[in-house]
């Protein structure tokens, strides 16, 4: 396979390993360079310069023996031999010292430290000793005649030897120290070659980059900035660059062709949107305004109504309490309908018109304490309860809303569960909240009578009633003002149909921001008195 065809991660795989393998080389060449460096340092700090200042010691103890020697020789006290016994200690430290750091390549030191041993071994045996000898058995005149008539050419001789060790030891530091300085040098020419390789590897990558990458890219760019301009029927192409800028052509190419195809087909259905758009806003539009014209019909409806039937309800009482008994049973019974038929009225008018005004007569959101509300519930229905009657609710929390109509909420569910208790069973209402995410979860639990699961649809429609009228007291829209309170909140209700005995009416609100969850819920236990 020629180079033109190679991807780009095979090229720039291939130029790193070749890098590499040379800065792999240049580094082996460098250890080895380095060690090399290492052994010559300490040839010339740990080896030459310690023996040559070993070398200098042994030439100092010779001087003292030789001193010593001749001070024993004048005075004859063995006092003055002490320089001469603690020479020959220093003497045999630094020999030993010198062959301590001898290598098996000093063959030159290693003769001349023989030989300077041998001449202190002469010089010892044919002078120091023959003296110190004489002046035990003789006397120091004899000793110094001795010392006259002999010759100094052996301690010359062992000077000779110190002098020529030193010379060796000399050669050896010189040549650690050339050597450590020309692998020093070697080491900063490897170094200056790899930094070269390196920048010369990343100009030559840079380049390789801009042509294979970044000149393609941007002629590709320029191909879709065209295509996207409006030139859809404009083919896309790499005319040059790696393999997968190639790919990546004929893939843009394909998505033009298919957004090209496409397109046609938007602009075939666009005008029937458009016209389906205007239908459904006119719809829209004729839906909210005749919602608006409902609810205003239902509010002055009720309204203009609740005149006539004050005077029909009125004059009908009048009537009741007038005639009652003066006439037959029958007319008794007749105005007692027409008494409870305006009165029915009146109260399903004020309903229906309380109805209406949720959501479209505001005061505005506030922070309500449902605790506090909870207290004025149980105020307004301590008549209705009875002394039996038992209302509880945990700590609860406190949310934004309207305070009148959350009350109203409360009412009429706590109410309902007061109406439809069980004969002989004195009434129980829960209430608990929980929370879950960003909202409040609320359950009203009672022992009543309870409700079918198949009308769990239906108690939340307006006048829809469950009992016969002569059964249950009400017009059938509590829990329809309930349902229409709780969703002008953001919130949703339903009814639980898996308890028994009794209802159980779940409903959400959501949740102040910010708000703390209330921690354990603290039974705060209200019974309502008669």
């Amino acid at each position: 396979m020629s180079l033109h065809h190679w991807s780009l991660r095979g090229r720039i795989v291939a130029l790193c390993a070749m890098v590499g393998l040379i800065l792999v080389g240049l580094g082996v060449f460098a250890a080895f360079t380095a060690a090399e460096h290492n052994n010559q340092l300490d040839d010339v700090l740990n080896r030459a310069g310690p023996m040559r200042a070993a070398g200098e010691s042994l030439s100092t103890a010779v001087v003292d023996q030789e001193t010593g020697v001749r001070g024993y020789a004048i005075t004859g006290r063995d006092a003055n031999l002490d320089p001469y016994r603690q020479g020959r200690s220093d003497e045999d430290a630094q020999i030993k010292r010198i062959e301590s750091l001898l290598k098996p390549g000093d063959q030159a030191i290693r003769d001349s430290l023989e030989q300077v041993k041998n001449r202190i071994g002469a010089w010892h045996r044919e002078v120091a000793e023959p003296v110190i000898a004489t002046v035990q058995r003789d006397g120091v005149q004899a000793a110094q005649e001795q010392i006259e008539a002999g010759s100094t050419t052996r301690f010359d001789e062992v000077r000779t030897a110190i002098g020529e060790m030193q010379g060796h030891i000399q050669v050896l530091r010189d040549k650690g120290a050339q050597a450590a300085k020309d692998s020093s040098q070697t080491m900063v020419a490897i170094e200056i070659t790899a930094a070269a390789i390196v920048v010369l590897t990343g100009v030559f990558l840079l380049l390789l980059l801009d042509r294979l990458i970044t000149r393609p890219i941007l002629d590709l760019a320029g191909q879709v900035r065209r295509v996207a301009a409006g030139d859809y029927q404009r083919h896309i192409e790499s005319r040059f660059g790696v393999p997968e800028l190639v790919r990546l052509a004929e893939d843009v190419d394909r998505m033009r062709q298919q957004i090209a195809s496409e397109l046609d087909e938007v602009r075939d259905t666009r005008h029937q949107v458009e016209w389906v758009n205007q239908q459904l806003q006119s719809q829209t539009e004729e839906l909210t305004r005749s919602n608006r014209d409902l609810e205003q019909f239902a509010y002055v409806a009720s309204h203009d109504l609740q005149e006539p039937l004050r005077k029909v309800a009125s004059f009908c009482q009048l009537l009741q309490r007038r005639y009652a008994g003066q006439l037959d049973e029958r007319a008794d019974q007749y105005i007692g309908f027409a008494v409870d038929g305006a009165q029915r009225m009146q109260r399903l008018i004020n309903d229906l018109l309380a109805f209406s005004r949720i959501g479209r007569l505001t005061s505005g959101f506030t922070d309500v304490d449902l605790n506090k509300v909870l207290g004025e519930v149980r105020s307004q229905l301590e008549s209705r309860a009875g002394a039996d009657a038992e209302i509880s609710w945990s700590t609860l929390p406190t949310v934004e809303g309207e305070e009148p109509l959350l009350t109203t909420l409360f009412v009429n569910l706590v109410g309902n569960s007061l109406k439809f208790r069980r004969p002989d069973v004195p009434p129980e209402v829960r209430i608990s909240a929980e929370r879950d995410g960003d909202e409040w979860t609320f359950n009203v639990r009672d022992n009543g009578i309870g409700i079918e699961a198949e009308f769990a649809d239906k108690v939340f429609l307006i006048f829809q009633r469950l009992h016969a009228r002569d059964a249950y007291d009400g017009t059938g829209i509590g829990l329809a003002i309930v349902k229409k309170i709780v969703e002008y909140h953001g919130g949703r209700i339903w009814l639980d149909v898996d308890v028994t005995p009794g209802a159980s009416i779940w409903f959400t609100l959501p949740a102040l921001i910010g708000a703390d969850e209330p921690g354990e819920e603290l039974q705060t236990r209200e019974v309502v008195d008669a």
